[in-house]
């Protein structure tokens, strides 16, 4: 979806002048200070198309008025990149393609996508082409949603992460790892269970059952402990906190990050439906979290 040139990994940001949109611009900007990566920002105008007779389709061409307001936002763009964060490069580019194709056309697996959102409390927004549902279904990189409820606090002091031993929540944990490198912070590793009912309890004790609680949690806890081992072996556990707990993940998740500054997750969507699915933890997370939700989609790439 992107050039093959080989270049410098870099933020990726959507941008349309609204308050979700420059509040995603200042994380992105955070973030790209941390990496030192240049920034881009992208300003979709979602042209309609042209299908003629004897050609391949074609967007409108702006008119003039189209054309100084998409201007006018990318400097207000650079302007405050600039203000926020000096030492940042600011590339900028505007797109005749509606926001998800323009955003998806321009980054690659070692990029980290930045969006904002205006909230998704419907369940019809998962089915009405979402900025963020559908690139963080699509993306081939990590990408990051920070929701239009969000403090604008951009530090990472405090990084959430969930984990269930898949392949999946091993890469979001070495995601994890790696922004809570950046910003110097505390990881927190999330794993909750749900116990299958019904069943008696008592009853399967009497009979010398293992409580399935206690079976649960010993089997969470020899999962994180692997897991630490595994992908977080260099980072100090002095600074891991582990929330074992049952719960939905959602919940668990939810419960944890209240004074976090950033949520990890894997997602198992599949991409199908025009991309419009994804894991039904990652859209959990992405209705109710106040705070901006990083989420791995299953065919971005390690690196």
């Amino acid at each position: 979806m992107a050039d093959n040139e080989e270049r410098t990994p870099r933020v990726v940001v959507g941008v349309d002048g609204s308050d979700p949109s420059r509040a995603a611009l200042d994380w992105a900007a955070a973030e790209a200070a941390r990496r030192g990566a240049p920034i881009l920002a992208v300003h979709a105008l979602g042209m309609p198309l042209i299908v003629p007779v004897t050609a391949g389709p074609a967007r409108f061409e702006p008119t003039e008025e189209i054309a100084d307001q998409a201007t006018d936002v990318l400097t207000r763009v650079t302007e405050r990149v600039r203000d926020l964060q000096p030492a940042v490069t600011v590339e900028t580019e505007t797109a005749l393609d509606e926001a998800p194709l323009a955003l998806l056309r321009h980054v690659r697996p070692q990029d980290l996508l930045v969006v904002g959102s205006r909230g998704l409390g419907s369940v019809a927004s998962v089915f009405v082409g979402s900025v963020s549902i559908r690139v963080a279904a699509q993306a081939p990189c990590p990408v990051a949603v920070v929701p239009s409820r969000w403090r604008h606090r951009t530090s990472l002091d405090r990084i959430v992460v969930g984990v269930d031993g898949s392949d999946n929540s091993r890469r979001a944990l070495r995601l994890a790892v790696d922004l809570a490198d950046e910003g110097g912070g505390e990881l927190v590793v999330v794993n909750s269970w749900e116990v299958p009912y019904p069943y008696d309890p008592v009853a399967m004790t009497a009979m010398g059952y293992e409580p399935q609680e206690r079976l649960f949690d010993r089997k969470s806890e020899e999962l994180v402990d692997e897991m630490l081992n595994e992908v977080a072996d260099g980072f100090s556990r002095e600074r891991v906190t582990v929330v074992r707990t049952q719960d939905s993940p959602v919940n668990a998740l939810l419960w944890a990050a209240e004074d976090a500054d950033a949520v990890v997750v894997g997602s198992r969507g599949r991409g199908s439906v025009r991309g419009l699915l994804l894991g039904s933890v990652s859209q959990g997370l992405l209705h109710r979290a106040d705070i901006p939700v990083v989420i791995l989609p299953h065919r971005a790439e390690d690196g």
